[in-house]
């Protein structure tokens, strides 16, 4: 139903806006996550009928999904634009997202998981079944190599190198990256690639994709957000985690650990070292110590 309005905000985005093509993509991706949400609810709406009322149920959704507020925001700009499309090409008079509220930014940091949590939430994974099998490895791999969704979701299986503990990661900007991969990963990986995955009936275009779904095709970022949040929900833990969550742990714990700045920041795929610098959330004890340990005028 909205497929047309889908190709033709790209087009509209490619030719008017002459976004770039990750630009483009990203934009994609905000519509994709409405026209999901409004087939979830069973809204059979096109563009011209949605009301406010539509959108902050959308909202909504996207929020108790854990997602971070700088990323609903985004996603909000995303659907503004394909409404200032539908507008120009006359699709639809009014805008919907005119008096939408989005969340308010604020510069803080998202909760961090303990080791121990992070192992609680996978031990809730049913390995009984298939999607069991790719779940673990995907958390396994989340956690161990610090990858953002979107990442997660395009790896290939002609990047890895798991005889190596390597796997080569595209970034934001198409950036290319090797990360090292963890001893659980790799070993979850290969079970799944050697006993789940071999069952699946690939759909054309799918073959190098690494994790799946049933039907043979790539992951969307949305369901790994429902993955990790029942998993969250069946552990009993009450932070709001994300994927991005185990991103920001995955850096924090190197950094408490002791590991230089820089590799991390090599490892997370960070332009600047500014950036990296947000995500090394140190608990004040673990300051205290190193101040401790170091300057002369904690001794």
């Amino acid at each position: 139903m909205w497929e047309p309005y889908q190709k033709g905000f790209k087009a509209w985005l490619q030719l008017e806006k002459s976004l770039s093509p990750h630009s483009v993509e990203a934009y994609g991706r905000d519509l994709e996550l409405l026209t999901q949400f409004l087939a979830g609810k069973k809204i059979l709406k096109n563009p011209e009928e949605l009301v406010l009322k539509d959108m902050e149920r959308f909202l909504k959704d996207i929020n108790e999904l854990g997602m971070s507020d700088s990323s609903q925001a985004r996603i909000i700009s995303g659907i503004r634009s394909f409404y200032k499309y539908c507008q120009v090409e006359g699709i639809s008079k009014s805008d919907p997202t005119l008096l939408l509220e989005g969340p308010k930014l604020k510069r803080s940091l998202p909760d961090v998981l303990s080791f121990e949590e992070i192992e609680a939430i996978i031990a809730e994974i049913d390995l009984s079944k298939p999607e069991g099998g790719r779940n673990k490895a995907i958390l396994e791999t989340m956690y161990s190599c610090g990858l953002r969704v979107t990442e997660v979701v395009n790896l290939r299986i002609s990047r890895l190198y798991t005889d190596l503990g390597f796997i080569r990661v595209i970034g934001k900007g198409d950036k290319e990256r090797l990360v090292p991969m963890g001893r659980s990963a790799i070993k979850f990986i290969k079970i799944y690639l050697k006993d789940i995955r071999v069952h699946i009936p690939v759909v054309k275009g799918n073959e190098d994709i690494l994790f799946l779904n049933k039907r043979g095709t790539k992951l969307s970022r949305v369901m790994i957000f429902y993955i990790i949040k029942d998993l969250v929900l069946k552990a009993g833990i009450k932070k709001t985690v994300s994927p991005h969550t185990f991103r920001h742990s995955f850096a924090t714990h190197l950094v408490e650990g002791g590991a230089d700045l820089r590799a991390v920041q090599e490892m997370l795929g960070h332009e600047s070292i500014t950036t990296t610098e947000i995500y090394t959330h140190l608990n004040r004890e673990f300051l205290r110590k190193t101040l401790e340990q170091f300057h002369p005028g904690f001794k």
